[in-house]
């Protein structure tokens, strides 16, 4: 076994034993995924792909974090910074209007239908009547403190391993890291935080999810040279593709499609993700590391 590979297979045993070691003794606990303390309480598991990048480049392979992308390149880049922030808020629009022509859900942009089926099952509080361009902006900002959050999974996911696997072929890299990092996420559908009413098809749909995202977040990693700006995209799909799309679709039919990681997001998912393959985006020489 080479140094590159024994590095591989100790990030992984680290970022998954930790992580699911974590969510295992959350279940035990009976904390629940729906639980509001559940997200906190999984922090540990959070930061287990960085904790795993920290010990194979410090103590295995000893390489260093030349190429780890610390740097926030903003300067040059920040037209992929807006994107990254705001690309979610598109792709948002379009599994709405799918939804919506296609007849498979009908988005409630009052919102009384996510709270009553989440947040207040009692008695509604009255809403104002401009709740959902409330929502858009509240999600909007929500997703620069989670950005820094996620740098606790992209440290990991696109600061080592999605530059590891199959060094050669980017596109490959993209694939594995996200068959990967879905399969990293069962524990979650299983116990409830990845909202699917059938978790064993979310089993299937979620890592081709993730696999649209290592596509989209390695082309931001390769084109500012920086991790920041895959945290910023990983926040923002969070907060703003994850939230948006709960809000409106939460309680209704269909949810298998109508989620951000759903169905119907492969059609927008694989509009973007083809233009990177086959513009040939995804084979872009890393950024320097000294370059600002």
């Amino acid at each position: 076994m080479n140094i590159r590979t024994k590095g591989i297979f100790v990030y992984l045993a680290i970022a998954f034993g930790m992580a699911w070691g974590n969510w295992a003794m959350l279940w035990i606990a009976g904390v629940s995924g729906t639980d509001p303390a559940f997200q906190w309480l999984s922090l540990p598991a959070v930061f287990s792909p960085a904790l795993g990048t920290f010990v194979v480049r410090r103590w295995v392979t000893r390489e260093g974090f030349a190429d780890a992308g610390y740097r926030l390149n903003l300067r040059r880049y920040w037209r992929y910074y807006l994107f990254a922030w705001l690309s979610p808020l598109v792709i948002t629009a379009i599994v709405v209007i799918l939804a919506m022509v296609l007849r498979i859900s009908q988005p409630d942009f009052s919102l009384q239908r996510f709270l009553a089926a989440y947040a207040f099952p009692g008695n509604l509080p009255p809403l104002p009547e401009l709740i959902f361009p409330i929502a858009i902006l509240a999600t909007a900002i929500q997703a620069l403190p989670v950005a820094l959050l996620n740098w606790g999974e992209e440290f990991g996911w696109r600061g080592y391993l999605q530059l590891r696997l199959f060094t050669n072929n980017p596109l490959r890299a993209a694939i594995a890291t996200g068959l990967i990092w879905g399969i990293w996420h069962y524990p979650l559908i299983l116990l409830g935080f990845q909202r699917y009413d059938r978790p064993w098809l979310g089993l299937l749909v979620f890592p081709v999810f993730t696999i649209w995202l290592s596509i989209i977040f390695g082309w931001l990693r390769l084109k500012t040279g920086s991790i920041w700006s895959t945290c910023l995209a990983h926040g923002a799909t969070n907060a703003i593709g994850g939230s948006l799309t709960t809000i409106l679709f939460l309680g209704g039919p269909n949810w298998i499609f109508v989620n951000y990681g759903g169905i119907l997001g492969w059609i927008p998912f694989g509009l973007l993700c083809g233009w990177i393959i086959f513009g040939d985006r995804l084979n872009l020489k890393p950024i320097n590391p000294q370059q600002k």
